[in-house]
């Protein structure tokens, strides 16, 4: 093991991505980690450290953990809450850590067991660049400087797509704005990671986007390897793990054919094949010493091996596939929909030996999920997509707990598959929690969300722009001639393939991708048929969920909080809120409702009761309700006075009608004609400030008009002008 690189002097680079300036720098801070590098984007900037134990472990898998933070000051913000400091990672920082782990881990070497660690944290955050793609490049370029073992530097950059235009690095205002959000991970020769969200964008865009994507990579990892050359570090030296070749062979002879006969799911369900291949296992261990470690480590490296060949031999050499199915085939779909009677849609979604359970809630305003983040205050989130993976699903006996990083990130990739698919907030002012509850696992359950929570959508009344289905695709590579993409992969084909994507859309396009990539070599145009291909597969899904509900149901359903809709003036929602609150909560209580007011005056009212809804309308035009000029009300008689009376038109507002306005004979005394408590029909004359003058014989006139033109063209009538004006007057 070599000493750690003690770095004389600060040394950095420059390098221009997306019109701004992008700046590397190690030996200033944080110097005794393996690396650090400073990354620096406008004012973002992110400090990445990579530190590795002195001694490998035991264990028989690459032990790398990776932390990303976000600290609240760098935004210049406090925690908010009751504690003031940075809690459990938040959702953005855990996917964040697992945008760094994915295209970084298959570039250490296959032996390396040396406990290693990767911290990045954003030390400052400006409104316009996102911080995210910048901690990918610093952690490649901090581990790259380092004496660890990793010596394909990658870099991240994020497309957008603006007015027709490929941008590198948009901005966070612009983002919003973007019609496709990908972000490309990858070295100087290729791409090995995508991560995408899309406004139903084509496969042809998505592939332009990744060229594009991938000549900025190129960029930024030239300017790596330029500082690594002022530096120069001495790299660890990893021998590769012991392989006894005689052992294999012995292994292959004795064993082979059971092992084939073993993984063959198309002979053996999932379940029996894993049984099989581990009773096979077993078999193989136990003629060899308990007390010989060393050669049961190599009996069971060389087992793995075999089934590996196996697998890459029939897929590449024998064109077949584990169970059987042609590359592009789907296993069988089936879906139903609304098979729970009280949750407010239901979906579920079985395809082969994967099963998801999608349940969807509606819920108010004060339900949706208030999102400290570091850019902006006050956000809210109002779809939330819970995608939980209990042991059972793979028939183990584990700790049902919180969610790991995987559950969070195939949640994640899931809600970006639907969410630019929802009706605006404007036009459908619901929260909505989507919940997936895997039942049964055997490949890409987060794809079986994306189908079942579409689904569940419609059945609740969502009116979605359109149906999204999602297929998890595989890529088997031997050279740029000979490969083999796989639709629909499924357990052993989930594991060995070289690369394993996701892509989720409808029918006019792309929503959401995903795209993870274990070998160098996969060229621009194997993906281009891989996603031709991911495309002919989710036209297929589709048909298939249309024949179980081919649009959102026209009405929500009867447990679902009913909405009503109103407008109010502006300067109402002082008169509606009242002191304190008071006013808005004796509604709620008195009706059992929940009310949205927005700054705007519209107010939602939202109600698991008609009645209720209805009542609380009614109460709401009340409280806010304004006179409007030229406008006839039936009011009550509230006051008398000798030159008039005060009638009420509605709660808190009342007009004069003047004795002059009370009838068209001269009125001596106003309680000749009025008592208090008369319910009376007046006109509107003018508003002047909070002064509403009323009067009721330009009622009385009207009528008598009205009756004169009817008697004049003939029609009849038969009521004499005193009886039109006095039925004015009731």
């Amino acid at each position: 093991m070599s000493e750690k690189n003690v770095t004389p002097a600060p040394h950095q680079v420059t390098v221009e991505v997306g019109g701004r300036p992008l700046i590397l720098e190690t030996g200033k801070i944080a110097k005794q980690a393996n690396g650090a590098i400073v990354a620096r984007y406008g004012d973002t900037v992110v400090l990445t450290t990579a530190c590795m134990a002195p001694t490998a472990n035991d264990r028989d898998f690459l032990p790398l953990t990776v932390d990303y933070r976000e600290n609240t000051y760098s935004a210049g913000k406090i925690p908010g809450g009751f504690f003031k400091r940075e809690g459990r990672p938040s959702e953005k920082e855990i996917l964040t850590s697992r945008l760094i782990d994915r295209p970084m881990r298959p570039l250490f070497p296959e032996s390396w067991r040396n406990e290693t660690q990767i911290v990045s944290m954003v030390l400052s955050a400006d409104s316009d660049n996102d911080p995210d793609v910048i901690a990918v490049t610093g952690a490649s370029a901090a581990c790259y400087m380092s004496d660890l073992p990793f010596e394909k530097p990658i870099a991240a950059v994020r497309v957008g797509l603006l007015d027709g235009q490929l941008v590198a690095n948009p901005t966070v205002a612009d983002q919003k704005k973007s019609l496709l959000n990908i972000v490309i991970a990858g070295t100087e020769d290729a791409i090995v990671m995508v991560e995408s969200g899309a406004l139903e964008v084509s496969e042809e865009a998505v592939v332009d986007a990744l060229e594009f994507g991938h000549a900025q990579i190129k960029k930024i990892v030239g300017a790596i390897k330029e500082l690594f050359k002022k530096i120069n570090p001495t790299k660890v030296k990893v021998e590769p793990l012991p392989f006894d070749e005689g052992l294999y062979k012995e292994i292959s002879k004795k064993y082979g054919d059971r092992l084939h006969d073993a993984i063959d799911t198309q002979k053996h369900p999932k379940k029996e094949s894993y049984h099989l291949v581990d009773a096979l296992k077993e078999e193989i261990l136990k003629a060899i010493p308990e007390d010989d470690e060393e050669k049961r480590t190599l009996a069971k490296r060389a087992f793995e091996r075999l089934r590996e060949e196996f697998f890459r031999d029939d897929i590449l050499n024998k064109r077949r596939r584990p169970d059987g199915r042609a590359f592009d085939q789907i296993r069988q779909i089936t879906c139903e929909v609304g098979l729970l009677p009280r949750v407010h849609g239901s979906a579920l979604f079985t395809r082969g030996e994967t099963q998801a359970l999608a349940t969807l809630t509606l819920g108010t305003k004060e339900d949706m999920q208030r999102l400290d983040l570091l850019f902006e205050q006050d956000q809210f989130k109002r779809f939330m997509l819970h995608y939980n993976f209990p042991p059972f699903s793979v028939g183990e006996v584990k700790f049902l707990r919180g969610p790991g990083r995987r559950e969070i990130g195939h949640g994640a990739l899931a809600e970006r598959a639907l969410l630019n698919l929802l009706p605006p907030e404007a036009e459908f002012p619901y929260a909505m929690r989507l919940v997936s509850d895997i039942l049964e696992s055997n490949g890409s359950s987060s794809m079986a969300t994306v189908c079942g929570g579409s689904l569940a959508l419609m059945d609740a009344g969502v009116p979605m722009k359109a149906p999204c289905a999602g297929i998890a695709m595989g890529l088997v590579v031997a050279d740029e001639k000979k490969y083999s993409i796989l639709t629909d992969i499924a357990g052993a084909e989930d594991h060995y393939v070289d690369m394993d994507f996701k892509v989720a859309g409808t029918r006019a396009g792309i929503t959401a991708l995903q795209m993870d990539i274990k070998v160098l070599g996969i060229s621009i145009g194997m993906m281009r048929e891989a996603l031709a291909q991911a495309k002919k597969a989710r036209l297929e899904i589709l048909d298939t969920m249309d024949k179980a509900l081919p649009e959102a149901r026209t009405q929500i359903s009867a447990y679902a909080p009913r909405l009503y809709k109103l407008h109010i003036p502006t300067d109402k929602i002082r008169d509606l809120i009242g002191p304190g609150g008071k006013k808005i909560k004796s509604i709620i209580e008195a009706t059992g409702v929940k009310i949205d007011v927005l700054e705007d005056g519209t107010v939602h009212i939202f109600s698991t009761s008609g009645s209720g809804g209805d009542s609380a309308l009614q109460m709401v035009r009340e409280v806010t309700a304004s006179a409007e000029i030229g406008k006839t009300y039936l009011g009550k008689v509230v006051r008398l006075a000798e030159f008039g009376a005060f009638v009420e038109l509605f709660p808190g507002t009342d007009g004069l009608l003047h004795i002059s306005e009370i009838s068209e004979h001269r009125i001596r005394d106003v309680r000749d004609e009025l008592k208090l408590g008369d319910q009376v029909l007046v006109k509107v004359l003018s508003i002047e400030g909070n002064k509403v003058r009323l009067s009721r014989k330009a009622l009385i006139r009207e009528a008598r008009e009205k009756q004169q033109k009817k008697e004049a063209a003939g029609t009849g009538g038969g009521g004499s002008t005193g009886g039109a004006a006095s039925s004015a007057s009731e």
